[in-house]
């Protein structure tokens, strides 16, 4: 439970423990992210309005490193923002005030679904690629040990690529996983891609670790014996910005 009321966080505690549930809890996102990390849970319950990181972001950070169920539970009741989360990766949405009867009835039914997709692999919080390693909960990336210097929104793609090795990842996923929306300029990728392999030593017409497919979408895979991809690694999609 990621709730930094502690009188909620007690109230809801005492009501869980008292149906059977083995409860562990936090009060800032940090604290949640180090948690799931470490240990496996059957489903978080996350609040949105945390004092260290708001809870969408959380949520974003949690989704790169777990497929754990996550419940949405807050005060925020605004339609447009619990189908972004829902978007997001969020499994139910629950608005404050609520009955301790109603959480419980979400929770079940949470856990019916999730035990019907079999169960959970072990979380893997250091993503590694090749020579690149990726630390969603600290938000570092190193390249052959060296530190890179990546802007927030270049670690996020960074981060949901490396989480998805050699998989072709369709650009519309992109736009909705890692800029939250469901429409965009394809342009947006392609400079943020332009930035990120030069940060990587390499360019489109020489890829080591960003590949793209023209027409389907991008790719993360460790480079070849040589260090460049073969003849069909470049294609111009998500290529370097015309100048």
């Amino acid at each position: 439970m990621v709730e930094d009321d502690q009188f909620v966080r007690s109230a809801l505690i005492r009501h869980l423990t008292d149906a059977a549930h083995t409860v562990r809890s936090v009060g800032t996102a940090l604290e949640a992210l180090r948690e799931v990390a470490h240990f496996r849970f059957d489903v978080v319950i996350l609040d949105l309005g945390l004092p260290d990181l708001d809870g969408s972001e959380a949520l974003k950070m949690l989704r790169g490193i777990t497929d754990v169920p996550v419940i949405i539970a807050t005060a925020r009741d605004d339609e447009t923002e619990v189908v972004r989360l829902l978007n997001a990766g969020a499994d139910d949405y629950l608005t404050k005030p609520f009955s301790v009867d109603h959480l419980s009835a979400r929770i079940a039914a949470v856990l019916r679904r999730a035990r019907s997709r079999g169960p959970e692999a072990p979380p893997s919080p250091v993503l590694r690629v090749g020579g690149l390693s990726v630390d969603p909960l600290r938000r570092q990336a190193e390249l052959d040990g060296v530190r890179l210097d990546l802007t927030r929104r270049e670690f996020d793609l960074l981060a949901f690529l490396a989480g998805r090795p050699g998989v072709v990842v369709p650009r519309k996923e992109l736009l909705a996983e890692v800029w939250q929306q469901s429409y965009g300029d394809d342009q947006t990728i392609d400079v943020h891609l332009s930035w990120l392999r030069r940060k990587l030593g390499e360019t489109a017409a020489r890829p080591r670790y960003l590949h793209t497919l023209r027409g389907v979408g991008v790719k993360i895979e460790p480079p070849t014996e040589n260090g460049v991809a073969g003849a069909g690694g470049a294609d111009g999609l998500g290529g370097e910005p015309a100048r």
